[in-house]
């Protein structure tokens, strides 16, 4: 394979031998988290492994299974040092990287696989840096590409993104190819550009429904003809206006309180996690969006809302962990499942998963942000306000029980259109197993859905 700088790398196909190989399960660092750890550096370094893998040894009772051969040359060859193609090359390499900088990663220092950036929040520290990172490369007999390397500069690229001090871009290299793409053809080149698209959702707000007409294209069985119609070539070139200018968004900053939006409707979940810098203006950190498949488009609306704030917290798990969070929605139904434990259902499950994080619910009752308005245009026809005004009534019927931990709460709610939600509640307040204030509870709830006409069954 002729490599950028049109120097040939070698490439053996090792299929078989790594079918019969063991994974090495050593972890590999979340790319993401690495970005944000590398950009608001006023200063930094990038530096490249020199044939990073072809520095480690094979051990010896390991060199035979290397072997592979040459048209036109006798006899068979055998690696010394560890080539790429092995399925174990990348998790070996990570690990021995990470015993090298392993004090300094997560400082000033930042390493996945080869790819090894030096950074320093201060211009005058980063002299100091590098000596203690080539001080340790020379300890243990690392080596670098001279060429691949960059020295004190402000702006860089690292993992397919541009960093810098303001914070994290789109390179422009990757939209270049998008927007230079043709029109699909077949099922086959929708993939492929999708696939470049998808490279850069961190960027692109309500990404879901931008590429919502593509699915039924990429469902097409081999017989069904593939046909690039109007609502195509709009959407394909919607998606290219946008990645005309991308926004930049921000790196997460550790021990501040982080913000997330969330939006659901009967196709797509969305949400927006965000940050006050340190002047207190609002800065993207992601953006997420998907479609809803299979049983989840039968969902209520509800269980849709809820369902937006567990994808949401699952992805963003490694942001959301170590800070507060505050969820913004524009329905107050959502805070019932976080002030509230929920034991019903799969309801119940996403509560308990949520239990981890340090969640707290504040309403989106007026937009102050530029951020939280461009999400919102975004999203403009999408809309959560669970909302059935109608003239047929809904129903209410609801139980109770009261013990020494509490108090529990059983609620089925049917929508005019005969949805039913089943909640099951429990609190610590004092209930005095009065159905009043059962009631109340559900009227709350209904409240939020939208109810204007409710009929009330109790227990008894």
């Amino acid at each position: 394979v002729i490599k950028k700088n049109e120097k040939l790398r070698v490439c053996i196909d090792f299929r078989d031998l790594n079918t019969t190989t063991p994974k090495d399960e050593y972890p590999m660092p979340i790319a993401e988290t690495m970005i944000d750890a590398a950009a608001g550096n006023e200063t930094m370094s990038l530096l490249d492994g020199y044939s990073g893998y072809n520095q480690i040894y094979i051990a010896a009772n390991d060199v035979s299974k290397t072997a592979f051969r040459c048209p036109g040359a006798l006899g068979v060859y055998e690696w010394v040092m560890m080539p790429f193609g092995l399925k174990n090359a990348g998790a070996t390499y990570q690990r021995e990287i990470n015993l090298i900088f392993h004090d300094l990663i997560g400082k000033f220092v930042q390493v996945y696989i080869d790819d090894i950036i030096v950074g320093s929040k201060r211009k005058e520290e980063h002299l100091c840096h590098l000596k203690l990172s080539f001080e340790r490369m020379r300890k243990h007999g690392l080596k670098m590409n001279p060429l691949k390397c960059a020295f004190c500069v402000t702006t860089g690229e690292f993992l397919g993104f541009v960093i810098h001090q303001k914070g994290i871009e789109v390179d422009r290299n990757k939209t270049k190819a998008i927007m230079e793409t043709r029109p699909p053809s077949n099922k086959k080149e929708l993939q492929s550009l999708l696939g470049k698209v998808n490279f850069l959702r961190r960027f692109i707000s309500n990404l879901s429904g931008k590429t919502k007409v593509f699915s039924p294209l990429l469902h097409l069985k081999k017989e069904e003809e593939f046909r690039w119609e109007e609502e195509h070539q709009k959407a394909f070139d919607e998606i290219k206006s946008y990645l005309g200018h991308p926004p930049m968004i921000a790196p997460s900053s550790k021990g501040k309180q982080l913000k997330l939006y969330i939006l659901a409707n009967d196709s797509t979940i969305a949400g927006m996690l965000a940050q006050d810098d340190d002047n207190g203006i609002e800065r993207v950190i992601y953006y997420l969006s998907r479609m809803l498949v299979g049983a989840e488009n039968r969902y209520t609306p509800l269980e849709k809302l809820y369902l937006s704030l567990y994808v949401a917290c699952t992805k963003l798990k490694y942001y959301l962990r170590p800070c507060d969070v505050v969820v913004f929605c524009r329905s107050n139904i959502i805070k019932y499942m976080l002030c509230k434990p929920v034991l019903h259902s799969r309801v119940g499950k996403w509560a308990l998963a949520l239990t981890e994080y340090l969640l707290t619910f504040e309403p989106l009752k007026s937009t102050k942000g530029q951020v939280i308005a461009d999400f919102l245009v975004d999203h403009s026809k999408i809309t959560e306000e669970i909302n059935y005004l109608t003239t047929k009534s809904w129903e209410l019927f609801f139980d109770g029980s009261k013990h020494e931990l509490g108090t529990g709460i059983g609620l089925l709610i049917i929508s005019p259109e005969g949805i039913p939600t089943k909640l099951s509640l429990r609190t610590n307040k004092g209930y005095s197993n009065n159905e009043t204030e059962y009631q109340i509870t559900g009227l709350e709830i209904l409240k939020e859905l939208g109810a204007r006409n409710v009929v009330i069954r109790g227990d008894s």
